[in-house]
Order: C-alpha cells, then structure tokens, then sequence
C-alpha cells in the first residue's frame, strides 16, 4: 500500500502527514508513506484543497486534517 499526502508544506500537511506517520508505527504496518509537495504534481490529482491524502493512487480525504481513527478506517484497521 502506498498513502502520500499532498501538501505545500503549511501546518495541516504537516500535521496530516504525522498524524498518518504515527498510525502507521503504533500498528507495524507495511505502507509506503511519502509527502508530495511540488504543486504540479498535486494538480495531477484534480484537487483544490490541502492537505489531501491519496491511497494507492485514489484521493480518500481532502481539505481537512485527518484523526487517527479516519486513518485506521482508511487502512482498514
């Protein structure tokens, strides 16, 4: 499973980015997480509001922050 977050870089990315980093150590999970913040890139994926985050190669949640438990629900946990 790959999960990338998409992002310039500001607070909630930032945050998104832990938040998801944190879910996926406290359960040894086997997820390639990475952040993308080069803005033509993000735009490949139709999205005007950040953070976002894609799961394997579809966007799941856009605009907010993620909790810990939508990132569980996200990985099927």
């Amino acid at each position: 499973m790959e999960i990338k977050v998409l992002g310039p870089g500001c607070a909630k990315c930032k945050s998104t980015y832990n938040v998801i980093e944190k879910v996926i150590k406290e359960n040894n999970l086997d997820v390639k997480l990475t952040k993308v913040d080069d803005i033509m890139e993000i735009m490949n994926y139709n999205i005007m509001t950040t953070p976002a985050v894609v799961v394997d190669e579809m966007v799941k949640i856009k605009g907010q922050v993620p909790t810990e438990s939508d990132v569980k629900k996200l990985l099927g946990l």
